[in-house]
């Protein structure tokens, strides 16, 4: 890359940093306002939903020339719109799915992860020991996230706000350097 473009590209280091700041604020305000975040991601998550059974049923008829399962994308698509229209009609219940939700899709794959583990372990991968831990942690929080909704609700939230907070803290250092990159080559 010559230098001029890299010149250019650095020009608005700044952008990063103020997405930076951005998502720390939120993520400050996530953990300041716990429920009213979980109510912002529960509608997020049913409108989600909604959104996909609409492109999959658009998808279904528009392929049904060509794809011969169609139906089940139109099926699919359908059950998805649904779903999206019941949740977001019923807030409250939507807040108590969605712990549920997440907590199956984790058990799903920390299930998958002992599995993973195992086959490490006949192909005498070391470590194999460590995944089969962790993946028996997540069985163990997906089970609470499952039968203690609150406990889950909570979780969501704090996953949120860190995943937020990480972010944020990324794109300033990040920014920075790109900042101070450019003030070298600029000297």
């Amino acid at each position: 890359m010559t230098t001029t473009l890299l010149e250019e590209r650095l020009k608005n280091w700044w952008l990063l940093l103020v997405s930076g700041i951005l998502f720390v604020l939120l993520a400050f305000y996530i953990f300041n306002q716990p429920v009213a975040s979980y109510l912002a991601l529960s509608i997020f998550f049913a409108s989600t939903f909604l959104v996909a059974g609409i492109f999959e049923i658009a998808y279904a008829v528009s392929s049904r020339r060509h794809d011969q399962g169609w139906g089940w994308s139109l099926f699919g698509g359908i059950v998805d719109l649904l779903f999206g229209i019941f949740l977001l009609s019923s807030p409250a219940l939507t807040m108590a799915v969605l712990p549920m939700y997440i907590g199956i899709v984790i058990l799903f794959r920390a299930l998958m992860g002992v599995f993973y583990a195992f086959h490490l372990k006949k192909a005498q991968v070391a470590g194999w020991g460590s995944v089969l831990f962790m993946a028996i942690i997540g069985i163990l929080f997906a089970l609470l996230m499952i039968g203690n909704p609150v406990f889950g609700g909570l979780t969501i939230i704090i996953y949120t706000a860190v995943s937020f907070l990480m972010l944020g803290i990324v794109q300033i250092v990040l920014s920075l350097r790109l900042r101070k990159l450019k003030k070298r080559l600029e000297s």
